[in-house]
């Protein structure tokens, strides 16, 4: 990072802070990878062609997602980037890859607080999928800025037009092609560059290089040097990019920032095809970093203010979307990742826990690349760091200096699955609570408690089971603790109060616990069972578990 000389303002303009998501195998760690490479951060792509030369994207830092080749963590990658021909300083590129399957969802959407834009990515075989869905509606809640990019071009695919169809009419979002592929799926040759009226005025040619480990050389050609070389591949392009412009399907900057349009990018991650169109494309439309509403009950409260704002050049402020330990096996801290909001953060400042009203020093922070920590000295609106050890803070929190702000608390998500956990061995259990401690502090999983059940065999409440998994291998891994985990005969989760436990409790087939932030949790066998229970007792408290 640059050192604090410049004002947040001008340093936020140099930022871009983006999420990448999609669903499972769309190849969102594998573009992370591309990504990186283009930025001349690192040498060689993670992921090659050949299973038994297959390495692990350096984003994916867990033992299981190098196992299974998927991401089940979200990790944030910071490096600076200069679009071709740009003469001014690097763009600093602050990319957040997110966990793919939907198990994991709410760490994305705990990721997507903490972004300017998205790039949603598409497998050109298998086109929208479920959870692209799922994060696209949070992303339009938001009022996030999508770029859309068609992955995997090199493999047989679909028709791009069929593909530009269903997102339409799937997600009434208009994609606007900025560069559209010369060559049908399974035969990519290169993209033809899209102008403001929609015309193809530049071809761009990628030559392969061994398992697309390294960046592919570009030829460009004039669009008559384009009919030439690439004949009907090249016709065909033209007359489908003037079909769309003829639609309308042309980029406009306010439509794209407020979530109505979408620049189309067809690439692939893989061979590293169209992966410096797509950072190119991030400099130059993405949004940078802008102010921040805070939580207007909080600040009424506090300041007698119902609606404030944190602009970038204000006093710093951050907040937190993530908190992690377990990702450096020679140090046993915690990480919490905070997003500066404004001002300027530096290394060693007090800061103030807004929901705590505690001061603290940050004297250890970083920029974390996968396992690679580097020290930050400063950081400014829009950029990422990780706080070390900072064990009293949770996703949502507030941490600022100066005049006080607090921003609006983290969504939470209803969790649909529930086990108990327990150690093998009753002599490991000083090292199971400190783990079952830090897991739920992080969000892994919802800790739920009874008398009844106790404190060596709580509940725990996931949003899909293989969060359990997640929290069985990282307590063997991280607390040396073996745990088993059994089924609960519940499915559906409510929040009540005391005045309903005690008449909840009564109720067969229902069981009232606390969760770890003083919440009354009643668990229902089914939805029929809560339908019955509703019915009967209107008068209870049974709302859903999503925050405000």
């Amino acid at each position: 990072m640059t050192t604090a000389v410049s004002s947040p303002a001008h340093e936020a303009s140099r930022r871009r802070t983006f999420a990448v998501i999609a669903h499972p195998d769309a190849g969102k760690s594998t573009l992370t990878e591309a990504l990186a490479l283009h930025a001349h951060i690192i040498t060689e792509a993670g992921a090659v062609h050949g299973k038994g030369n297959r390495k692990a994207t350096v984003s994916d830092w867990m033992d299981m997602e190098k196992d299974r080749g998927i991401s089940v963590a979200s990790s944030a990658l910071q490096f600076n980037y200069s679009p071709e021909g740009h003469d001014g300083e690097p763009y600093v590129i602050n990319l957040v890859d997110t966990p793919g399957h939907a198990d994991f969802s709410e760490d994305t959407y705990r990721v997507l607080t903490a972004v300017d834009a998205a790039v949603m990515l598409i497998d050109a075989a298998k086109g929208l999928e479920p959870q692209t869905l799922k994060l696209f509606r949070v992303c339009k809640a938001r009022g996030l800025p999508i770029i859309t990019v068609i992955n995997k071009w090199d493999r047989v695919g679909r028709e791009p037009l069929e593909l530009v169809d269903e997102i339409v009419n799937e997600i009434q979002l208009q994609p606007t092609p900025l560069y559209w592929p010369v060559g049908e799926a399974g035969d990519f040759r290169g993209l033809a560059h899209i102008n403001d009226d929609g015309e193809a005025d530049n071809y761009i040619h990628f030559i392969r290089t061994a398992g697309g480990s390294t960046i592919a050389p570009e030829e460009h050609y004039s669009p008559e040097q384009a009919g030439e070389k690439e004949a009907e591949a090249w016709e065909t392009a033209v007359e489908e990019a003037e079909l769309l412009a003829a639609d309308g399907a042309l980029h406009d900057q306010d439509l794209f920032e407020q979530c109505v349009t979408s620049p189309l990018i067809f690439a692939s991650a893989m061979l590293n095809f169209g992966v410096h169109q797509i950072l190119d494309t991030l400099c130059a439309i993405a949004p940078e970093p802008g102010s921040r509403e805070c939580d207007p009950k909080v600040m009424e409260k506090a300041t007698g203010a119902i609606a404030e704002t944190r602009e970038v050049d204000d006093d710093f402020a951050g907040v937190v979307f993530k908190v992690q330990a377990g990702m450096d096996r020679n140090h046993r801290d915690t990480l919490a990742f905070m997003r500066v909001v404004s001002g300027i953060f530096e290394r060693g400042m007090q800061v103030t826990h807004a929901q705590s009203g505690r001061s603290f020093s940050t004297k250890y922070a970083l920029t974390v690349f996968g396992r690679t920590r580097d020290t930050v000295e400063a950081a400014y609106p829009g950029d990422i760091v990780g706080l070390v050890n900072a064990g009293s803070l949770a996703p949502g929190d507030t941490i600022y200096s100066g005049k006080k702000i607090q921003f609006r608390p983290m969504p939470q998500f209803a969790p649909e699955s529930f086990q108990t956990l327990r150690a093998k061995s009753l002599g490991k259990y000083k090292q199971f609570r400190k783990g079952l401690e830090q897991l739920d502090a992080e969000g892994v999983v919802q800790i739920l408690r009874n008398e009844l059940r106790g404190d060596a065999a709580p509940v725990m409440a996931a949003v899909g089971p293989m969060q359990f998994e997640v929290m069985q291998a990282r307590m063997e891994v991280e607390y040396n603790v073996e745990t088993v985990v059994e089924p609960v005969p519940y499915s559906v989760a409510r929040r009540t109060d005391a005045a309903s436990a005690e008449e909840l409790g009564r109720q067969r087939g229902v069981e009232i616990f606390t969760r770890t932030d003083g919440e009354l949790i009643a668990l229902f066998g089914d939805k029929w069972k809560l339908a019955f229970v509703q019915k009967e007792h209107p008068e209870l408290t049974m709302e859903p578990l999503v925050a405000d």
